[in-house]
């Protein structure tokens, strides 16, 4: 086989491969919550632990704001103070559900035509607390109403978590200040 056939196969290949990955919006194994009413899930919501990654790095008062686009979308405004130099950032991206609007599993962009996985994978009752996987196990948050939750909604979501192969060890706990 020639260099040129072997380079037009690893290219295939990893075009493939990117295809395959692509598709996938939640980590294998997990399991987004079913039912889901996503408007009781709209509004703001406030970060209380991650996973640290490029987009949210040295944030504080961190939070997501949900609304319905008129074309049926989700609107979503990411807003944190970096406490580094001193400044607000915010991003503004749209979501849409990835499958069945009544399961919690969402591809969500703020690029184009760029898309990421959104699954609740854990939710109360009152849609006051979420415990939110992205599309693999490095992407994680836990998220409230209000800027502190319960030790008990907080020891729940972390056993969630570690139980969906989460390493809860790599969690940022994100400081809301006034």
């Amino acid at each position: 086989m020639n260099i040129t056939k072997i380079i037009k196969a690893a290219i295939r290949g990893m075009a493939g491969l990117l295809v395959f990955t692509s598709c996938s919006t939640i980590p294998r194994g997990t399991v987004a919550v079913s039912p889901f009413e996503i408007e009781r899930y709209m509004g703001n919501w406030y970060e209380i632990a991650r996973f640290d990654f490029r987009f949210e790095r040295d944030l504080n008062n961190t939070t997501a704001e949900y609304s319905v686009n008129p074309d049926g979308s989700i609107r979503v405004v990411n807003r944190g103070f970096n406490y580094i130099t001193n400044e607000w950032k915010q991003a503004i991206g749209k979501a849409k559900f990835a499958g069945d609007k009544n399961v919690a599993m969402l591809k969500v962009s703020f690029f184009g035509p760029f898309y990421s996985g959104y699954n609740v994978i854990a939710l109360d009752d009152e849609y006051k607390y979420a415990l939110v996987a992205g599309q693999s196990h490095d992407y994680l948050w836990i998220l409230a109403r209000e800027k502190q939750i319960p030790e008990e909604v907080k020891s729940r979501y972390l056993k969630i978590a570690e139980e969906n192969g989460f390493d809860i060890r790599n969690l940022i706990w994100v400081k809301h200040t006034p």
